[in-house]
């Protein structure tokens, strides 16, 4: 069984834009390429599970989440990163569905199909439904302040079903800590 990362899209490896509805609204943050390139070069295999809610709510069709993909693979690669694997809800958030974050359907998905230990893996986000997603899977979460992140850290009002292990100024940061953990011999 391998270890994972997985990764939120939007706010953490991406500029949150509220809904990217188009192509050009999707922008990289700096720490992004370099910070997976990291998990690249250490075996781990990264993983993006994103809800992407704005296919139910008709505000823009399935195919655009392919062409971000696409565009977001191809700024990665020319960066020498790449993601392993990509999982997306397209359900809105009262569809009954066992896929939206912080519910553990994308999780379980990749564990079958990517053969992961998910009790060994990581959960990177900007919010406390990526932290939440974490506990349901017995991974260990890290929340970064990028995109919702300072927000959710300083004002969110939900419940708090879990704690981040260490919350992280960007992707890089939360990089750094992942392979600490993963050298400490306790891990």
């Amino acid at each position: 069984m391998r270890r994972a990362v997985f990764l939120d899209r939007d706010g953490t490896i991406n500029e949150e834009m509220g809904y990217i509805n188009h192509l050009s609204r999707f922008r990289l943050l700096p720490a992004s390429a370099p910070a997976i390139a990291r998990l690249n070069r250490a075996g781990l295999l990264v993983v993006v599970a994103t809800n992407q809610s704005g296919v139910a709510r008709k505000y823009f069709p399935a195919s655009l989440i392919t062409q971000v993909h696409d565009l977001m693979g191809q700024l990665l690669a020319a960066a020498g990163a790449r993601v392993d694997a990509i999982y997306v809800c397209q359900h809105g958030p009262d569809e009954a569905c066992a896929c939206r974050k912080p519910k553990p359907g994308l999780l379980h998905q990749a564990a079958r199909e990517l053969a992961i230990d998910l009790t060994r893996s990581y959960v990177v986000g900007d919010r406390f439904n990526d932290i939440h997603l974490a506990a349901n899977v017995g991974a260990t979460g890290i929340l970064v302040l990028t995109g919702y992140g300072r927000g959710e850290v300083e004002n969110y009002q939900g419940p708090r079903l879990a704690t981040p292990a260490f919350i992280a100024a960007n992707l890089a940061e939360a990089v750094d800590w992942i392979l600490r953990d993963m050298a400490d011999p306790e891990r």
